[in-house]
């Protein structure tokens, strides 16, 4: 059996980074003011979210400089928010899109903007009212929308990742664990039994187990006399199998992130395989960021829409230019796998690779790593992390087999 490791936003938070949307459109607004500070020499500035008008014949720069120095210690983002609210000197024009997104944030905490893009992509794909040449040029326009909150999200991401940051140890612990029995759906079970015989009575194959023990950080020595002790008491009846013959033999972390927090946790260069399947900070131009739910009812009208402005940002149109999801359908095809959550909120945005896997033949088990919300009361999101892996299936009683009972599983940090 093999270990398929999802690594989603998540995973940065819990290393201190601020990887947040809210995070980066908060810094998006303090990137305005200051590029207004710099730059801005008219009454007008604009980009591709927001048009900032000052109804007085004086530059932008001059004018923010002296309202910088009336509100001494204002921050940056609450000036913003102040001038994009406030209609007197100002006349505030946001997207309809970027206001979705300052809304969702203000009333929730948070915001999915690739939910928000698809929303509103829908709207303008089906119109009831304005003419089909509008509609079209609304979805050019909100497209042009998203490839500038890209260009900038990787701008103020690499502005976040540049500190190296400390490893979890119950992160650490978890990638490398051997697959535990109960974890595995009970349609499943007959994979634990072929996994730990492939081990059991041939010495043939203890290189290949060495190797593997080598990988994932644990003492070959140890090892190699936990084995040779239970060869020994076999014919006296043991059941307890070493951990080493339950260990993954292989790993593969599939990172939704565009940042290299998880490559850290390898012990040597080939402990896991990472596949970075929304592309890398490093690399602006493989970054995918858009929508993923070819389950919705939707789709399938605007699959078929002759306006192919539609699908730009689709992800599973996007998959086709990198290797990295047929590298990820290579190694799900190969053997059984058990899936470990750590950072993904599992939501409709990436609801079609994650039916992909959840619902492949070979996925024994689905080991979900929560978040604390608050320690004292004894709250977190388990069944809220639940509700979203549900709704990436289409058979909801092979996700009651498939998914690890909240008293196996454990937060993505504790003690």
């Amino acid at each position: 059996m093999n270990r398929l490791v999802l690594i989603g936003n998540g995973f940065d938070l819990a290393h201190g980074l601020k990887t947040s949307y809210a995070d980066f459109i908060n810094w998006y607004k303090e990137y305005r003011i200051k590029d207004i500070l710099d730059n801005q020499h008219s009454n007008i500035a604009k980009d591709e979210l927001c048009t900032l008008k000052l109804n007085r014949q004086e530059a932008w720069s001059i004018h923010m400089t002296n309202l910088l120095h009336n509100n001494i210690g204002a921050e940056y983002k609450d000036v913003f928010d102040y001038i994009s609210k406030y209609d007197g000197d100002y006349e505030p024009m946001l997207t309809k899109f970027f206001h979705s997104i300052c809304t969702s944030i203000e009333t929730k905490g948070w915001v999915d903007i690739e939910n928000e893009y698809y929303e509103l992509l829908k709207q303008y794909a089906f119109p009831s009212q304005v003419s089909m040449q509008s509609a079209e040029q609304s979805i050019r326009s909100l497209n042009r929308q998203l490839d500038y909150f890209k260009k900038m999200l990787c701008q103020y991401l690499q502005e976040v990742v540049q500190n190296e940051v400390p490893k979890i140890p119950s992160i650490d612990e978890a990638i490398y664990a051997p697959i535990k029995e109960e974890d595995v759906a009970i349609g499943s079970r007959k994979c634990v039994k072929e996994h730990k015989s492939y081990w059991e009575f041939h010495e043939e194959r203890n290189n290949e187990l060495y190797a593997i023990v080598r990988k994932y950080g644990y003492d070959e020595i140890q090892c190699e006399g936990d084995v040779r002790c239970w060869r020994e008491d076999q014919p006296n009846g043991t059941t307890i199998y070493p951990f080493e013959f339950l260990l993954p033999k292989e790993i593969m972390l599939l990172n939704f992130n565009y940042t290299n927090t998880a490559s850290q946790y390898r012990k040597i260069r080939d402990s896991f395989e990472e596949v970075h399947i929304h592309g890398v900070i490093s690399n602006p131009e493989s970054i995918i960021f858009g929508y993923g739910d070819e389950l919705d009812d939707k789709f399938k009208e605007l699959k078929s829409h002759k306006n192919n402005a539609c699908l730009s940002h689709i992800k599973s149109i996007r998959y086709l230019e990198a290797p990295n999801y047929r590298q990820m359908l290579s190694f799900i095809e190969s053997e059984p796998f058990q899936v470990l959550i750590m950072g993904h909120s599992c939501g409709n945005s990436d609801r079609t690779l994650l039916n992909t896997i959840f619902e492949h033949p070979n996925c024994v088990s689905i080991k979900p790593y929560y978040y604390v919300t608050d320690k004292e009361k004894g709250t977190d999101n388990y069944t809220e992390l639940v509700q979203h892996i549900s709704r990436n299936f289409n058979d909801m009683k092979l996700m009651r087999d498939r998914v690890v009972n909240k008293t196996q599983c454990q937060p993505l940090i504790h003690d």
